[in-house]
């Protein structure tokens, strides 16, 4: 009877393994537990085998053919989008496992998983010592990734903590190499840029399989004790810099509008020069289609020129020219150039018993007559040529 068969007491005072318990009692028969197992595997395929030696082939097969199928279901496993696996086989590298579903062989290879992806970051401080011989506290990140998985966990101990000897070794030889002005104001990004070229260069020379991606300057100050008067020397910098950009700005807006002037004037000068000599050689072109009349009638010529010429003078003047006969005769003329440019006379005054002629700018010259004569009409003076 089995110990699990009714009435067998529930199994209490026997083993699983058909035989009785005891405190005594010692380690199951194995070769009874196998045949057992063997019996067992044989009734669910419904066949028996010769025994040989108290075991049965087919179950030895059967147990075989279960062991691998459980050996090579258990060898599937998945590397994530991010991850590369590195494989070692019999403890010797082997290569580099794709991300997706992949297979290995178990107590033969072993797979490590990597994240290249991934942005990793360290932080690192200290007090260095500048080239001109002062003392700065630098306080810094280090972003990178891990470029080459075999190299970031077979080449060097410990990847992350060699990186971060590397960080401070290429840090101070660049802070050092520089002064202490430019670490604080104007050469922090030179310094930064330095400083992830020397970290990329002693990974690579030490093939840590890392990539630095970028480095941040948090902090770079200088001791307590010295820290006002360089707070002073930054603001004096950044009004010299202020000050610059004004000048800038005042050159800007200057020199724009005196070319502006400067060509205009150029361009009067170019059309004054033009016209000039435009006029010249027109006058020269006048003068010698003249020569040939001038030739042929020199009077007539020159007194045409003669009345040409007073006409254009005397068009272009105000003066009067009074040609007045001999024995004193008076002349009454209007000033037509005054009268042109006289402003509206006010309002006559009311008649006040007298009679007074209007002034209308007038010049009447005074003329005695003997008693008893009368004033003549109209007198011998002829007017003057205009």
């Amino acid at each position: 009877m089995a110990w699990n068969e009714p009435g067998s007491n529930g199994g209490q005072d026997k083993e699983p393994w058909g035989k009785r318990g005891g405190r005594n009692q010692g380690p199951p028969d194995l070769d009874e537990v196998f045949s057992k197992l063997t019996h067992k595997l044989s009734g669910l395929f419904g066949g028996k085998m010769p025994s040989i030696g108290g075991g049965n082939i087919a179950g030895i097969g059967v147990i075989v053919v279960v062991g691998m199928i459980i050996w090579g279901v258990s060898g599937f496993y998945t590397i994530g989008e991010a991850e590369r696996g590195v494989v070692l086989r019999f403890g010797k590298y082997s290569h580099i496992v794709p991300p997706g579903l992949n297979w290995k062989p178990n107590f033969i290879d072993t797979v490590t998983t990597v994240n290249v992806e991934a942005i990793r970051s360290l932080r690192g401080s200290g007090d260095m010592l500048t080239k001109d011989e002062n003392v700065v506290r630098i306080e810094m990140d280090v972003q990178y990734r891990v470029a080459d998985p075999q190299k970031y966990l077979y080449s060097v101990t410990n990847a992350d903590d060699s990186l971060r000897q590397a960080t401070d070794s290429a840090l101070r030889a660049v802070v050092g190499d520089a002064v202490m002005d430019e670490i604080l104001t104007t050469g922090r990004q030179q310094i930064r840029e330095r400083t992830q070229v020397e970290i990329n260069r002693i990974t690579d020379r030490y093939n840590m399989g890392l990539l630095v991606v970028d480095v941040n300057f948090d902090t770079a100050r200088p001791p307590e004790q010295v820290k006002d008067a360089f707070d002073d020397a930054i603001a004096a910098r950044e009004d010299e810099e202020r000050f610059t950009r004004e000048a800038e700005a005042y050159r800007n807006d200057v020199l724009p509008k005196a070319k502006g002037r400067s060509e205009r004037l150029k361009k009067e000068a170019l059309g004054y020069h033009e016209k000039t000599v435009n006029g010249a050689q027109g006058d020269v072109a006048q003068f010698d289609k003249l020569l040939p009349e001038y030739l042929a009638a020199p009077k007539v010529t020159r007194a045409r020129l003669y009345l040409e010429t007073m006409e254009n003078v005397f068009s272009r003047t105000s003066k009067v020219l009074i040609d007045s006969q001999e024995g004193g005769n008076n002349l009454l003329y209007l000033p037509l150039d005054k009268l042109m440019n006289q402003t509206p006379q006010t309002p006559q005054k009311r008649y006040s018993g007298e009679i007074s002629a209007p002034d209308y700018g007038l010049t009447l010259e005074n003329t005695t007559v003997a008693p008893g004569t009368s004033t003549p009409r109209q007198s011998t003076s002829r007017p003057g040529r205009y």
